[in-house]
Formats: structure tokens, C-alpha cells, sequence
């Protein structure tokens, strides 16, 4: 007998669940980006992760808008100047 599907989060449950954590300070330069769009693309709708980076990640940002409008927020949660953090969410 086939399983049925879970049935989508509620807005409400996804405003409890864990937040991942992505810190790329430590990460080669060209690993970033691409491990930084597998997380998000592995996320559910309204599902978010917190960026840590060791400068203003705002070239992601203008990445993000270009692979992916309309489907991400952006929120800055600390601007430097030694550590940047971002939520970033996929919108659903």
C-alpha cells in the first residue's frame, strides 16, 4: 500500500522549526555560492536558512534575484563589519 504524502507545513510550524545554519567563512570562495543555492533549493516553502559570511553578501543577493526571482526573502540579521548574517527563505 502506497504512504501518503505529508501534508505541507503550516506557516505557523514553520516558524518553529530548527534553523540551519550555513557559516561559508571557512569554505573556498568558489564552493560558496554553489553550496549556499543546493541549500536553498533543498529547502520547503517557507523553510529558511541563516547565511554567516565574513563580508556583505550582496553579490548573492543580486545572484539570487537574477537564478531565482520572486522565489526568496532576504533579511539581514547582523551587518558587519566582521560578520555578516542573512535569513534567507524560500517563498512558497
Amino acid at each position: 500500500m502506497a504512504k501518503k504524502a505529508a501534508p505541507p507545513h503550516t506557516e505557523a510550524e514553520v516558524n518553529f522549526m530548527p534553523i540551519q545554519i550555513l557559516d561559508v567563512r571557512s569554505i573556498p570562495p568558489r564552493e560558496r555560492h554553489p553550496r549556499i543555492f543546493h541549500l536553498f533549493d533543498s529547502l520547503g516553502d517557507g523553510q529558511a536558512f541563516e547565511l554567516v559570511n565574513d563580508h556583505d553578501p550582496k553579490p548573492l543577493f543580486y545572484q539570487f534575484s537574477a537564478e531565482r526571482p520572486e522565489q526568496f526573502g532576504w533579511e539581514y540579521l547582523e551587518q558587519g563589519p566582521e560578520t555578516w548574517r542573512v535569513r534567507i527563505r524560500k517563498k512558497g
